[in-house]
């Protein structure tokens, strides 16, 4: 980054929003709520920064880079992780809010993310009903685990609960159908999606809600972003086995559980799933890689937007 651009750093929190600056000396607080969101969103637009950051915080960021978004600052959320292993690289093992926030403005300033298009809050809504399905479905294999061997008091309650979960899914996926009826752009990309061999709704409506990206990306970028780009780890004369990491796990989980079945049913990633282990491939490999390969597939689709066409 130039010597004259200036990079911000925003904490957020549950109840305030603590921000500092590189490139300038302004810092400060706001209170995280819609007048105080309304006040930093002038204040740092006054300043003119090259690069916002903000960390995941488990939803508590949403509004301030909504707002941030919406008044045309180039705002970027970062993972937490990435952050932690930037702050142990810098050095810097304290934690305060400002720390925190001064932490976050030389991210910005060294490692100047790229910017992405924000989600629109129709589409967030999606996602939480995605999330939220997730969820139901995990809590429901924990209560089957726990069917195991416990006493009949505790299984009448267990089995009661997981009914209850049931209801819950099929309420979910109601509430998913009626979001894609309601436009009909998102009725034909859950069409070109669903005309893929071995995609079903929920891969389908996963990509819709966890990649939007998909179709607007080069093949190399919309792997890096979904985590199946392979990475090398090579050292002088060693060459190590090139491995897959990062990325979007929703993503990444739900096209591993579409290769298994396109392995299975789709001419052409079965044939390719078939080279791979006649090549000497282990499975769990070739499955990874037919993953990867359908993901280009769907990005190709929906670039064009055409449906399935492969004999």
């Amino acid at each position: 980054m130039e010597a004259d651009c200036i990079a911000i750093g925003i904490d957020v929190s549950k109840h305030r929003l603590d921000f500092a600056t590189l490139g300038s000396q302004q810092r400060g607080s706001e209170p995280n709520t819609l007048l105080g969101i309304a006040a930093l969103a002038k204040t740092l637009a006054a300043i003119g920064p090259h690069r916002i950051v903000l960390e995941a915080t488990g939803g508590y960021e949403r509004a301030v880079a909504r707002t941030l978004f919406d008044a045309g600052l180039p705002v970027c959320v970062i993972n937490a992780r990435q952050i932690r292993h930037f702050a142990k690289a810098i050095g810097v093992t304290a934690k305060t809010d400002s720390i925190d926030a001064e932490v976050l403005a030389r991210y910005a300033a060294m490692v100047c993310p790229p910017l992405r298009p924000m989600k629109a809050e129709n589409e967030e809504e999606m996602a939480d009903l995605m999330a939220r399905r997730r969820q139901l479905l995990t809590m429901t294999v924990m209560e089957k685990n726990r069917l195991q061997a416990p006493s009949r008091t505790q299984a009448i309650r267990i089995a009661a609960h997981l009914r209850w979960l049931e209801r819950e899914v099929a309420r979910v996926d109601r509430d998913l159908d009626r979001w894609i009826a309601a436009d009909p752009e998102r009725v034909e990309t859950d069409a070109i999606l669903q005309s893929t061999p071995g995609v079903g709704a929920v891969v389908a409506r996963t990509l819709i809600a966890d990649l939007p990206e998909l179709g607007k990306l080069g093949k190399r970028q919309i792997s890096a972003l979904v985590g199946l780009a392979p990475f090398n780890r090579d050292s002088g004369a060693m060459r190590g086995k090139r491995k897959i990491r990062g990325g979007r796990a929703s993503v990444r989980g739900i096209l591993y559980m579409a290769a298994l079945t396109g392995a299975r049913f789709n001419p052409v990633l079965a044939a390719f799933y078939k080279r791979l282990c006649d090549a000497g491939k282990p499975k769990k490999l070739a499955l990874a890689a037919v993953a990867h390969k359908l993901l280009i597939i769907l990005n190709a689709m929906m670039r064009n937007r055409s449906h399935w066409a492969h004999e």
